[in-house]
């Protein structure tokens, strides 16, 4: 109970502290915002901060601090200070950045900041990583939702792919309409109902707590369960995949632009980016200690699907009625980073081939070839019961290698404005450490997906086992993965940080700090 409540603290606390210093380093002002400067009726629309809040939060929180931490807390309860940790250092942070650097550069998205930042080749194989992991949250946030309104809602009706029909026509239309004729009309509602079941579940959560602190302290049972499952699953470097959204998710910076084109002032970055990344964090804590508290009363569940564990959460804690809103509001999660992310795949696609998105039939020329490929996943992903599975893990490690490169980045942009670029560069670091072991551990010897050194013994051709031993395929051995996770980490933020150095001491810069302090004095 005490660790619980130290980390909601801790996040809070964090905000405005951490929060402010960041602020301070990325200096948000009075210059014309995106919104204002190139309001087009379409993706450049200024709307009120309260609307922009509630889109971000929206936008960026999916089912990840749901789903993601009924998953995460098998690690034990050192997630309550991790979750809070991660998110104020790193995952914050991260949205910050990428929100400041749209606001800064027209609007522009994530892969036009990483083209001005690392270059044009690491820019290309950038792209094509961030489309490819946008269409799998597309593919996930459809996947998710229509099996829960099946489960929930129509037990005994096979609704699943009227669901998800129904869900893919919404995303198309949020895709290719005004971002205030359904985002900015119907965001508000749903950012309502997210609030409410998350306040009435930490409410309900704090009321049994309280009666009983043993609830949110780890049972010798969950305990025993605990440690079985950390034999596959090493808190590094799976709990900073599995609970990507709580602490730090590259999927936020393809969310941020978003934003930025519909902000009046940059004053409202904080809030807007770094505030809403910590309303995420307190969601994530209240669904931790939920599945905790349901996990210590019901180990038979340990083994159960998260999406099923959520719903025994809910009817626990809220009974059916209000259970069922919070349901909803787990729905609308997913959905409501679902469409986003179609819409950003689009402004990233039209942005990188120049084609201009006023009109109705080049949005829909962009979007064409994206639906098609969404379906197939889709398809794909329902064939049998472990495809849905290998889909959340691929999305999960590669929204975390999206976070490296959106921190390289920033490192890279911060230092070049003679700043304090480590707010970028230490959880970048982290980031590909993570990603960098994950990639070459993981191995379905561990349960996990293919990495890249188990994709390479099995040759693409060898199945599911090893030729000579009929063995599950392997990855490297642990402790190698970490030296070399170390390796590439430091060569990869060694090198965005010589870059922005070596940009801060451009004659380029020089002229224009002078020309924006001259500006200043006027």
């Amino acid at each position: 109970m005490t660790l619980f409540l130290v980390g909601v603290v801790l996040l809070i606390v964090g905000y405005y502290t951490y929060g402010r210093f960041v602020e301070s380093v990325l200096a948000p002002d009075d210059r014309e915002t995106p919104a204002v400067k190139y309001a087009d009726g379409v993706d450049f629309v200024v709307l009120p901060h309260w609307k922009n809040m509630l889109i971000q939060l929206l936008n960026i929180a999916g089912v990840g601090p749901v789903i993601g931490v009924i998953a995460g807390i098998k690690f034990g309860a050192i997630v309550f200070l991790l979750i809070p940790i991660g998110n104020i250092i790193g995952g914050a942070t991260h949205d910050f950045i990428s929100g400041m650097a749209s606001l800064r550069n027209n609007g522009a998205n994530l892969p036009t900041f990483v083209k001005e930042n690392l270059g044009t080749t690491f820019y290309r194989c950038f792209s094509v990583f961030m489309v490819l992991l946008l269409l799998l949250v597309v593919a996930v946030f459809i996947n998710i939702p229509a099996h829960l309104i099946d489960g929930t809602f129509l037990p005994d009706v096979p609704f699943f792919w009227w669901a998800v029909g129904l869900i893919f026509l919404y995303y198309i239309a949020a895709t290719m309409f005004p971002v205030d004729k359904i985002i900015g009309a119907f965001y508000p509602i749903f950012g309502g109902m997210l609030l409410v079941g998350s306040a009435a579940l930490f409410v309900a959560l704090m009321i049994r707590g309280f009666n009983d602190p043993s609830i949110l302290v780890e049972s010798e049972e969950f305990a025993n369960l605990k440690s079985d499952f950390l034999t596959n699953q090493p808190i590094l470097p799976c709990l900073f995949v599995t609970i990507a959204c709580g602490i730090l998710s590259g999927f936020h910076a393809t969310q941020s632009p978003i934003i930025a084109r519909t902000m009046k002032s940059e004053r409202q970055a904080r809030s807007s980016f770094y505030g809403m990344m910590v309303v995420e964090g307190l969601i994530a804590m209240v669904w931790a200690g939920a599945a905790l508290a349901i996990y210590n009363a019901s180990p038979e569940l340990w083994s159960v699907p998260p999406a099923d564990v959520l719903s025994k959460i809910t009817t626990n804690f809220l009974g059916s009625g209000l259970g069922t809103v919070t349901v909803i509001a787990v729905v609308i999660l997913a959905i409501t980073s679902g469409d986003t992310a179609m819409r950003s795949m689009r402004l990233s696609l039209a942005e990188i081939l120049n084609v201009d998105q006023k009109k109705f039939a080049n949005r829909l020329a962009v979007c064409a070839p994206l639906i098609l490929i969404t379906t197939l996943l889709l398809w794909w992903s329902n064939h049998d019961s472990s495809s849905f599975g290998k889909l959340w893990n691929y999305f999960a490690w590669a929204n975390q290698v999206l976070a490296a490169g959106t921190l390289g980045a920033g490192t890279v942009w911060i230092y070049g404005m003679r700043k304090q670029g480590w707010i970028a560069a230490l959880p970048g670091a982290f980031m590909t450490f993570i990603v960098s072991s994950y990639i070459l551990w993981s191995s379905p010897a561990n349960n996990g997906p293919y990495g890249l050194v188990a994709a390479l013994k099995a040759g693409f051709a060898t199945g599911k086992t090893d030729v000579e031993t009929d063995a599950p395929v392997s990855g490297l051995p642990l402790n190698l993965s970490y030296a070399l996770g170390i390796v590439i980490a430091l060569v990869f933020i060694g090198w965005c940080v010589y870059r922005g150095k070596k940009n801060a001491a451009s004659p380029k810069l020089e002229d224009e700090t002078n020309d924006q302090k001259s500006k200043e004095d006027a």
